[in-house]
């Protein structure tokens, strides 16, 4: 196993990594590093919680040039939180050289501050989320983002999702062509492909794959939701459980804005987390779920990545997200620190193949439904329901193997008349069924004929 030393890295640095307390490199650290400091271009593949944000942190200080007055790295992250712990992360490289200058934009704040901060020092290292970064490059003039050797793309698949990618495109066009780009991403979409071959040359690939992990102490709990929405069916499970923190995942935003109106509405404690929130109000969400000041949170996957709470002692997963993947995360939002956590997934019949997937991948659902009286179990999830017809089957199959310790005389023929008066009574049930067919169909036509002479009068 590889140490920090063995990258031969500066003093500052290492002192960087002393006060984060880091000794062994994580696998994308170790793996990311070394060909960083070489100037290559890197697409880093993992999700959160595997070390990402150090092992670019950690070579753009190594590069850094204190004495230069210009902007040498940027970071981009698609929501202004993630930024701020980035930035968070970063300061400490200030602790241990106060002359190195780090800055972040984002919206929300004061553009003007902004602006006239600029006009007296540029930041060696800039973070932020990419329409700021932007407007501040390309509208105001005032960030020198072209004299940058390192651009890096925390969190692409996101910055794709919220729509920023173009935001980023707009001002990499007008950075240096030799510029040195890092992509790091939970996943790569598809559509991610040209934004990749247009910036990167012969970029290196590093994908930490995660052994997923079926935390034992989480209870996977299926809730048929039947005909009832979402907000309806957690209305009508809440008496089953009394949660500290209870995290609600959405798939969207519009459907995590309308789940959380449905919640309060029927008096419940209720904070959103998603892309829909203004400035003010998602810094708001933010505090109140670190402080764990609500009991209900509503949140869609890209809003609540990253942002972990220990307090969080029930999970509902609204269906189940594309990419199931994230069906794990979500549910090990609970669980925690040794403790005990449940996460209830509500289902619709559409969800049957996310299920079975899930199954198949060692996830163990329970399944049951919450009625006045109390949680009821329900049969395994797949398990057919035993027809009739079944029945009879194995009845008759129990006469055929049936072992007789003493043979009465004519037991065969008594056999065979019992399996036929089984086999008339299923012809017997199958006329009667038909006869009431006929009657509901005959009914129906009548009623039609009566409709039609109506209308002819």
């Amino acid at each position: 196993m590889k140490k920090f030393e063995d990258f031969n890295l500066q003093p500052e640095t290492m002192s960087f990594l002393q006060q984060n307390g880091f000794t062994v490199p994580t696998p994308i650290q170790e793996q990311v590093i070394p060909p960083a400091l070489r100037g290559k271009d890197i697409i880093g593949i993992s999700r959160t919680g595997t070390g990402k944000t150090h092992a670019y942190l950690v070579p753009v200080m190594e590069r850094l040039h204190p004495s230069e007055d210009r902007v040498q790295a940027v970071i981009t992250a698609p929501t202004r939180e993630l930024a701020a712990q980035i930035y968070d992360r970063a300061q400490v490289m200030q602790k241990v050289n106060p002359e190195i200058r780090i800055r972040l934009y984002v919206g929300g704040r004061s553009r003007s501050k902004d602006i006239e901060q600029l006009e007296n020092s540029q930041p060696h290292i800039v973070i932020g989320t990419p329409g700021r970064i932007r407007d501040l490059f390309l509208k105001e003039g005032g960030l020198r983002l072209d004299t940058a050797d390192t651009l890096i793309v925390d969190e692409a698949d996101m910055t794709l999702e919220y729509g920023f990618l173009d935001d980023i495109d707009a001002f990499a066009g007008r950075m240096k062509e030799d510029l040195q780009m890092l992509v790091f991403s939970a996943t790569i979409p598809d559509q991610l492909q040209p934004f990749l071959k247009k910036y990167m040359h012969h970029p290196l690939t590093f994908r930490i794959e995660e052994e997923e992990r079926f935390t034992p102490e989480i209870r996977h709990v299926l809730v048929p939701c039947y005909h009832h929405s979402y907000a309806d069916t957690i209305l009508r499970i809440m008496p089953g459980f009394q949660p500290y923190v209870c995290l609600i995942f959405a798939n969207t935003r519009a459907e995590a804005e309308s789940i959380a109106a449905s919640l309060r509405s029927h008096g419940c404690s209720v904070t959103e987390l998603h892309g829909n929130l203004e400035s003010r109000r998602r810094k708001q969400a933010m505090k109140e779920f670190a402080g764990s000041v609500k009991t209900y949170v509503v949140a869609t996957d890209i809003a609540a990545r990253g942002i972990d709470n220990d307090t969080v002692t029930h999970v509902i997963s609204c269906g189940f997200p594309s990419d199931l993947n994230f069906y794990v995360h979500r549910a090990g939002r609970t669980g925690r620190a040794g403790t005990k956590g449940t996460c209830f997934a509500l289902y619709h019949e559409e969800d049957d193949e996310a299920i079975r997937s899930l199954m198949n991948r060692g996830i163990r659902f329970e399944h049951q439904r919450y009625r006045q009286n109390g949680w009821q179990n329900l049969r395994p999830y797949g398990q057919r329901k035993q027809k009739k017809d079944d029945a009879m089957e194995k009845q008759i199959a129990m006469m055929m193997t049936k072992k007789n310790t003493k043979v009465k005389p004519g037991y065969k023929k008594k056999r065979a008349a019992a399996i036929e008066k089984l086999q008339q009574q299923k012809k017997r049930e199958f006329i009667r069924a038909k006869i009431r067919e006929e009657k509901k169909a005959r009914y129906r036509q009548n009623a039609l004929s009566q409709a039609e002479t109506g209308k002819k009068k």
